[in-house]
């Protein structure tokens, strides 16, 4: 079973006759569901992924002034419910189960309390940080203050801010892949060459999530997740071929066409989206094509690889 699935279900077995006998003028106020760091809330878990920073349980959000009167018992009343067994943490693992104050889940993404306020904030934070605040899936929230600002994570990015973002990823997915790849290989330097094609697909990746108006997970995540995207998850395997081929000789040149054809497919998205009009195969006019439809002038006055 997943452990989204399996999350809903200790919910339902377990913590929503907790909640209606031990806290009856609070249960239409607390946030229920799963969402944050680990596998699991973005559904990509198996059972590998249960070795470490996993464990069976939910999460349960409350406003600070909830939270002031009735944090503590709550957490204990969780705690007591009949999970199975202990989840092993890694060095960087922490427990994302139990009772969290609202601010405080949204403040260890953004920074702050609440959803960015104005393009600075949204340029500035980080996309893994993004689709981490606003994966898994909300069980329930009567009051509506924990969605409210997950849906304005998912849905309230500036489109100024949004082709700045995806204007520095074409541009470095021109300098990376079109250009440097082939450049590092002529000078003997292969090493160097294949972080270029490391960056490409990184790079490209950022881009395709962006052309979703998607927020792109942490870089392990990253190519596992382009297949739920509605436009070009079709690109997962061959930015996938240029990480795992071989690079020898033929295998360098039909790499070298394959970041060309991933190039191509990524220019026709975005003259669908009416974003660029420029006629190169090259990324890097399309790039600056982007930045000028920026309206914001302060946006589109920052360096093309900003953001």
């Amino acid at each position: 079973m997943k452990g989204l699935e399996e999350a809903r279900r200790f919910y339902e077995d377990f913590g929503r006759d907790m909640l209606h006998e031990r806290f009856p003028d609070f249960e239409d106020r607390i946030a229920v569901g799963l969402v944050g760091r680990g596998s699991e809330c973005f559904g990509f878990d198996d059972e590998i992924s249960r070795d470490h920073d996993m464990e069976q349980g939910f999460c349960l959000w409350l406003t600070d002034a909830d939270d002031i009167l009735i944090g503590e018992e709550l957490a204990q009343a969780y705690r007591a419910l009949p999970k199975r067994g202990a989840a092993q943490h890694s060095a960087l693992g922490e427990s994302n189960r139990g009772v969290r104050r609202i601010g405080f889940f949204y403040r260890r993404y953004l920074g702050s309390d609440s959803a960015p306020r104005d393009w600075r904030q949204w340029l500035g934070l980080p996309s893994w940080a993004l689709a981490e605040a606003t994966n898994g899936q909300v069980f329930r929230d009567d009051l509506g203050e924990f969605t409210a600002v997950r849906e304005q994570l998912l849905h309230g990015m500036p489109e100024d801010v949004r082709k700045k973002k995806l204007a520095a990823r074409l541009i470095a997915m021109a300098q990376s892949g079109q250009y440097n790849y082939a450049r590092c290989l002529r000078h003997g330097e292969e090493g160097a060459a294949m972080l270029a094609l490391s960056e490409f697909v990184r790079e490209g990746c950022g881009a395709i999530y962006l052309l979703n108006r998607a927020h792109a997970p942490y870089y392990k995540w990253a190519l596992r997740g382009m297949e739920r995207l509605p436009l070009l998850s079709d690109m997962r395997e061959p930015l996938e071929f240029l990480l795992t081929a071989e690079n020898d000789a033929d295998g360098q040149r039909v790499k070298q066409a394959v970041v060309e054809d991933i190039c191509v497919s990524v220019i026709r998205v975005l003259r669908e989206q009416g974003l660029t009009d420029a006629s190169s195969d090259f990324l890097e006019p399309h790039a600056f094509a982007v930045q000028e439809r920026i309206e914001n002038p302060e946006i589109r006055a920052l360096h093309v690889m900003e953001g």
